[in-house]
């Protein structure tokens, strides 16, 4: 029995080690978990299209995009661009901030919709999520031979668990967040963050 479930920590524990780090998806889904917008439709993409990509990068897919250096130019430029303007947009709400704080009474018409497209972007357009689950967990699982998929549902689980904390955990920080300085000091943290990672990316491709 824990033979079999052995694939399956090591691939909790990949997946853990690989998303919990400050980057742009994960800035995005705190903040939408602390303003409560759309937070089971992001945490849902996020976890999903992860395990979409785990399984493409276990079954072998990411030797296919590996053939074409190129692609990961093209993303890279397309995935900095994007985190740039988003980081522009964070450091202006903190030079222009709205003068309240956190807003938790409903969405907006038509936030939830951004939200989803948002999340999306972030999601599909960064190469560092095509990197950390096509080809870092793909890789790593193929040394578990036919236990690979064990290995990925480890991994898919990992991203779930993660990406449902911070979201819906999120809310513990609402009375903390309501205070307009805090979220101030929240969306400098997210524009450096995006910033730096734009850049990396636009200067890697």
């Amino acid at each position: 029995m824990t033979s079999a479930f052995a694939p399956a920590l090591a691939g909790f524990g990949t997946g853990l080690s690989l998303i919990v780090a400050i980057g742009a998806q994960n800035a995005f889904v705190l903040r939408q978990g602390v303003r409560r917008d759309a937070v089971l439709a992001v945490v849902g993409i996020c976890a999903l299209s992860d395990a979409l990509l785990i399984a493409l990068g276990v079954g072998g897919v990411g030797a296919v995009v590996v053939a074409w250096p190129a692609a990961l130019t093209v993303v890279g430029w397309i995935g900095g661009a994007f985190l740039l303007g988003y980081g522009a947009l964070a450091a202006r709400r903190v030079v222009r901030p709205a003068g309240t704080g956190l807003e938790t009474a409903g969405d907006a018409p038509g936030s939830r919709r951004r939200a989803v497209l948002t999340c999306l972007a972030l999601t599909w357009l960064n190469p560092h999520v095509y990197l950390d689950t096509v080809f870092l967990v793909g890789s790593v699982a193929a040394d578990h031979g036919p236990a690979r998929w064990t290995f990925g549902v480890g991994a898919a689980l990992a991203s779930l668990c993660w990406f449902a904390v911070l979201g819906f955990g999120a809310r513990l920080l609402g009375r903390f967040l309501a205070r307009p300085a805090a979220w101030r000091v929240l969306d400098a943290l997210v524009a450096v963050t995006m910033i730096a990672l734009g850049v990396t990316l636009v200067a890697g491709a």
